[in-house]
């Protein structure tokens, strides 16, 4: 199944998982304090990223998809980067940036 993902750049990690775990009605499967949250519901895969100096908003979009055989990225006609990645390639850059994580899929 995919997942469309959204990821998104924000000021305030705290308030940021407040106000999407409203909107989803879920919490978030991973959270690094002050840096980083995911979440992976049935229909979205959603991340929100702090990165000091970087502006907030949507950062890229894509699919989460099993077939993906590596992560993909590429920009549409209006400049909107796209990615494709498994579940799997995301574990592997939240491991490189926190691996401290320990970070696993659930349905991997």
């Amino acid at each position: 199944m995919r997942r469309f993902h959204v990821a998104v750049g924000v000021e305030d990690i705290d308030a940021s998982v407040e106000e999407y775990s409203r909107r989803l009605d879920a919490r978030p499967v991973l959270l690094i304090p002050g840096e980083y949250a995911l979440w992976r519901t049935e229909e979205i895969n959603l991340s929100v990223r702090y990165i000091p100096g970087h502006d907030t908003g949507i950062r890229h979009v894509g699919w989460e998809d099993p077939s993906a055989e590596t992560l993909s990225v590429e920009r549409d006609l209006n400049g909107l980067v796209w990615e494709r990645f498994s579940a799997q390639d995301q574990a592997q850059e939240i491991l490189a940036n926190w691996p401290e994580a320990g970070y696993k899929p659930e349905d991997e």
